[in-house]
């Protein structure tokens, strides 16, 4: 099946995902956020198939302003469900795919530390991996 996806689409998938590693960083405060960033990045930059090339994409549209955790929540959460439900309408395999890459990225920004993730991250995971499965 082929998808065919707007620019708001891509711009979707893209706050979506990058916003989920943001989310785990803000939630490290206590740990390494640039490591969990980092860690985050390499690991959406790292896609493939149709998702990676939208997330590898040098765009300008990620929206991932705000200046709390809440705010930032608040665009991401969302972004996320919409991006899944966008994805399912058209291909399911294209929908697990970009489940699949958010999980993977956000368990690399998780284990910054080799340990169990604190109690904050563990918590911020539990809310990005319920805003995937709502769609």
């Amino acid at each position: 099946m082929s998808v065919t996806l707007t620019a708001q689409d891509k711009a979707t998938l893209r706050t979506a995902a990058y916003g989920a590693v943001s989310l785990i960083s803000a939630a490290d405060v206590a740990g390494s956020p640039h490591k969990a960033a980092t860690h985050g990045s390499i690991a959406l930059s790292s896609a493939t198939g149709l998702i990676g090339h939208v997330l590898a994409a040098k765009s300008k549209d990620i929206n991932l302003y705000g200046k709390t955790v809440a705010e930032l929540a608040d665009r991401v959460l969302p972004a996320l469900t919409e991006a899944v439900s966008r994805l399912k309408q058209q291909d399911l395999a294209e929908a697990a795919n970009f489940r699949d890459i958010v999980i993977v990225a956000i368990e690399a920004a998780a284990r910054t530390h080799q340990a169990q993730p604190s109690p904050t991250v563990a918590d911020m995971t539990r809310k990005i991996t319920e805003a995937l499965d709502a769609a």
